[in-house]
């Protein structure tokens, strides 16, 4: 048996060992080395993910923590940013079919959700650059005009800590005590915007009375955000003209940021504000009647920005300018249970002189003499930046003040001509020099342009196909909209880009941009005022009191005005049986629409039947 058991161990040995006199050993190792066991390539693959995973983790929650902690926060946002405009392109690339016509309103809401959650969650330089995009969104679908008329320039106050940061890293003080920059200074805010907030403080003096202020901090997550935000916002109107939709958004890009930049630089803003209060007091019309803060060259920084407080009554509550003026609100009439409550304490000394007439009259002068006679436009002045007091010198009249001048837009004298010339053109209605105009412009639909800037309808010819966007599709109204518009900017190279600004003001870019300012404020009082009329006679006076002009010029000039006189004539005449009706329907508790407001539903119509847009009732609302 041992024998056979050699015999057996060796040839075993050879077959697998390959030796003589070892191989019994070596085939039992080589046995028991076989019989341990391998790891699969699942359970190989699996430590592998989960090792990988783990590390990316730790990767990608390192970066996060650290742009949290000393970046703001830029980082994520705009991978949020690309994030949601990646899949807002998907959406349209897989649903924006023929086939999927009937689902296209569906896909529209899921975009403005994903647009509005956006911009509100990221905040800060997103909420202006919403807002900019926002100046056309009356011509957006009907979720984006809803979304967009709620992107208010409000957001939550950041902790005192932050702010009492920003004044020792400006002023190497604390904001208050013995040797702090203030005597007093309130740690809660009494405003906050996106991209700052005001705090109320009380200066120094030896006598312990020093006056009371506005002190208005960035924030300090703005400074680090602006060029990862802008840099997003650059990024995806490039991939949005180029390779999405195929519309001309990218050529406002530079203009538009280098804007916003500009609004971070306080000692920019208290400049523009000094350069305001010599324009005013150079215009006798508006010296006295409007009033611009005093700012506190030696206490601003580019983050700090000191400013004369002023008590009043903010614009934007309605209650309160009524009954500061002594005058019923007819939208209270029709919608008392829809009428905020009132938001401001109204002086004893109410009601002042004028009326409501008298501070929307102050306004549509203020903004027309802006941009008529001095080429120098504010362009944020929402109605939380107007507040409306009385007069310190003249008791019982108003006074309008005009907060904020941080973004405004210096426009050059080719420009300011011609848009004179284009109002005056309008009134009058000389089609030739709206085509003009227009033409000039690189607008390939005057009448369109000129239908949107008067609010009121202008036809060059017949309207074709009026009703044929009831036939279409959702798919087939799109594509129609989108042609349209691009036919509206032919040459973008040639439109001033100052038009952005001043549209958001006047109404007047494009079709149907929302009334944050001028029409709309008149709009939201009822329309006391003619606000056509008098933009008109700014624009027309202008043209004529121009010191370029040569003796044959300054005649032709005189004979153009009088020609717009005359044309006065019949627009007065409806604005007044408009008001007529306004006042009986007010005494008798019926709805009283104002001019404004029939000029609105004018409006909607030359969408429709120019766009094929349906425009909602919160499209217009600023």
């Amino acid at each position: 048996m041992g024998l056979f058991g050699l015999k057996y161990t060796r040839i075993s040995g050879l077959s697998l060992g390959g030796t003589r006199r070892s191989g019994g050993l070596h085939s039992v190792v080589r046995l028991q080395h076989s019989a341990a066991p391998k790891s699969s390539p699942r359970s190989l693959w699996s430590y592998r993910t989960t090792r990988a995973f783990v590390y990316s983790s730790a990767f990608v929650g390192g970066v996060w923590l650290l742009d949290t902690q000393f970046n703001a926060s830029s980082i994520t946002r705009n991978f949020r940013t690309l994030w949601t405009f990646s899949l807002i392109a998907l959406d349209y690339k897989l649903n924006f079919t023929e086939e999927k016509s009937e689902q296209i309103p569906e896909l529209h809401q899921r975009v403005a959700d994903r647009m509005y959650d956006l911009l509100t969650t990221n905040g800060g330089l997103y909420i202006k650059i919403g807002q900019a995009i926002g100046n056309n969104a009356a011509l957006l679908p009907a979720p984006m005009q809803e979304k967009f008329s709620k992107l208010f320039d409000d957001a939550p106050q950041v902790p005192f800590s932050e702010v009492r940061a920003v004044i020792k890293s400006q002023f190497g003080k604390e904001p208050a005590g013995p040797d702090g920059l203030f005597e007093e200074f309130d740690e809660k805010a009494v405003a906050s915007a996106s991209i700052a907030q005001v705090h109320k403080a009380k200066l120094k003096a030896p006598d312990g009375n020093g006056p009371v202020v506005a002190v208005k901090i960035q924030k300090p997550a703005v400074g680090q955000q602006v060029e990862w935000d802008l840099g997003a916002y650059r990024i995806v109107m490039w991939l949005y003209e180029h390779y999405l939709f195929d519309m001309p958004v990218y050529f406002l890009v530079d203009f538009i940021s280098d804007h916003l930049r500009r609004e971070l630089d306080f000692e920019l803003e208290a400049r523009n504000a000094v350069e305001t209060a010599q324009y005013v007091a150079s215009e006798p019309t508006l010296a006295g009647r409007v009033y611009i803060p005093k700012t506190f060259p030696e206490l601003c920084t580019k983050k700090v920005l000191v400013a004369e407080w002023i008590e009043g009554v903010r614009l934007s509550d309605r209650a309160g300018i009524f009954r500061l003026m002594g005058e019923r609100d007819p939208r209270a009439v029709s919608h008392p249970a829809s009428e905020p409550a009132l938001a401001a304490e109204v002086p004893a000394r109410a009601p002042l002189k004028g009326g409501v007439a008298a501070i929307l009259d102050t306004m549509v002068q203020l903004f027309s003499a802006q941009i008529f006679s001095w080429g120098w436009v504010h362009c944020d002045p929402h109605p939380g930046n107007v507040i409306v007091r009385e007069h310190p010198a003249r008791r019982g009249h108003p006074q309008l003040v005009l907060l904020d001048h941080g973004l405004y837009v210096r426009v050059s004298e080719t420009f300011r001509r011609q848009y004179a010339t284009l109002w005056r053109g309008l009134v009058t209605m000389d089609r030739d020099t709206i085509r003009g105009v227009a033409e000039a412009w690189g607008i390939g639909t005057p009448d369109l342009f000129a239908s949107a800037t008067l609010m009121r309808p202008v036809r060059f010819g017949a309207q074709k196909d009026a009703e044929a966007f009831e036939a279409l599709s959702q798919y087939e109204r799109s594509v129609r909209i989108k042609a349209r518009l691009r036919r509206f900017l032919a040459d973008t190279d040639k439109m001033p880009k100052a038009l952005v600004f001043i549209g958001r003001n006047m109404r007047s870019v494009s079709p149907c941009a929302p009334p944050w300012i001028v029409q709309g404020n008149n709009q939201l009082f009822g329309s006391p005022v003619n606000r056509i009329r008098l933009t008109g006679e700014w624009a027309s006076r202008s043209l004529v009191t121009d010191p370029a002009l040569s003796r044959a010029q300054r005649l032709r000039a005189y004979v153009a005005y009088a020609g717009f006189v005359f044309a006065t004539v019949a627009l007065d005449l409806a604005f007044y049986a408009s008001r007529v009706r306004q006042w009986v329907g007010l005494r008798l508790g019926w709805a009283s629409a104002g001019f404004e407001d029939e000029l609105e539903r004018t409006m909607r119509g030359i969408a429709k039947t120019n766009f094929g847009v349906d425009i909602s009732a919160t499209a217009f609302e600023g």
